[in-house]
């Protein structure tokens, strides 16, 4: 396996969130949208930070999802542990009553377009 701590990372994390009613769901999607939106340009190391609400209408999907890319796994770390995304994860317990995460290896220079089939 390729060492990876001083490549890019892309941390994504999907949500369910709570709500009763659509209505409900859809406040519960615009209060963590605001709340990560709130960290853009104050974690140290995070170069990319994307909110997306699910548009599938499947049944199986989430919600919604943070796509997010770091410097390197240790700026990943460090962003786990920073006061504000800490404060932010306290704020929203019980907003998100579901959670997936994937880290991975960016094999490619950040923020830099793909065309699938290229």
């Amino acid at each position: 396996m390729t060492d990876t701590k001083d490549l890019p990372i892309c941390h994504i994390v999907m949500w369910d969130v709570a709500g009763n009613s659509d209505a409900e769901k859809r406040a519960a999607v615009e209060t963590v949208r605001a709340e990560f939106e709130a960290l853009r340009g104050c974690i140290p190391g995070m170069t990319r930070l994307e909110i997306g609400v699910d548009i599938s209408g499947v049944d199986y999907a989430c919600d919604m999802l943070l796509l997010s890319e770091f410097d390197s796994e240790a700026a990943l770390a460090a962003y786990a542990a920073h006061p504000a995304h800490l404060a932010v994860r306290d704020r929203l317990t019980g907003v998100r009553i579901a959670r997936h995460q994937v880290d991975f290896p960016i094999h490619r220079p950040l923020n830099t377009k793909e065309t699938a089939g290229d």
